[in-house]
C-alpha cells in the first residue's frame, strides 16, 4: 500500500486561502462529498471530532494538522492535502488547551481499519520530515505534492 494511491488531484489544494479550521474543513469536506467519497454528514463529523480529539501537531519548524473522523462517513478512501497561504489554528493533539498555527492539513478519508494503522504510520514519517513539510509548503501546483509523497515510497 502506498500513499499516493489515496490523494486525489480534486483535494489537493496549494497555497489555500481561509480564514478558520471550519472554512477549510468545508472546502476539503464539499469537494469529497462533490466527488462521492463522503457522506453528506462527514463535515459535521469531522467538525465534532476535532472539538473533542484535536488534530495539531508541532512537528519541528512547521505544524501539521491530520483531520478525520469514523469510516462509515466515508464511502472512497482518500488523503485530502491542503497547503495554507496563512496559517490557521488548530488546538494540539497532546493538549487540547493549547493552540497552533497550522501550515498543512492532511484530511484523512479511511474506510478500512487495517489500513488506517499504516496509512498512519507513513503519515508520520512524511511529516516528522521537515524537508517535506518544506517542499510541500514550496509547491506550485499538484504535481509538486505528488512528488513530496512519491518521493517517500522510493525511500522506503
Amino acid at each position: 500500500m502506498t500513499l499516493g494511491q489515496f490523494l486525489k488531484d480534486d483535494l489537493i489544494k496549494v497555497n489555500l486561502e481561509c480564514e478558520n479550521r471550519e472554512q477549510l474543513f468545508e472546502i476539503l469536506a464539499k469537494e469529497a462529498l462533490k466527488q462521492g467519497y463522503v457522506t453528506d454528514q462527514f463535515l459535521t463529523k469531522v467538525i465534532e471530532r476535532e472539538s473533542v480529539f484535536p488534530t495539531g501537531l508541532c512537528m519541528n519548524n512547521y505544524n501539521v494538522a491530520i483531520p478525520h473522523t469514523d469510516p462509515e462517513f466515508v464511502k472512497e478512501q482518500f488523503i485530502a492535502v491542503a497547503t495554507l497561504k496563512k496559517p490557521v489554528s488548530f488546538q494540539l493533539m497532546d493538549d487540547k488547551t493549547k493552540e497552533s498555527d497550522v501550515n498543512v492539513v492532511l484530511m484523512l478519508g479511511l474506510n478500512e481499519p487495517h489500513s488506517q494503522l499504516t496509512v498512519l504510520q507513513q503519515i508520520m514519517q512524511i511529516i516528522q520530515d521537515g524537508s517535506k513539510i518544506e517542499q510541500m509548503l514550496l509547491a506550485n501546483n499538484i504535481e509538486d505534492i505528488y512528488t513530496v509523497f512519491n518521493q517517500m515510497e522510493e525511500n522506503n
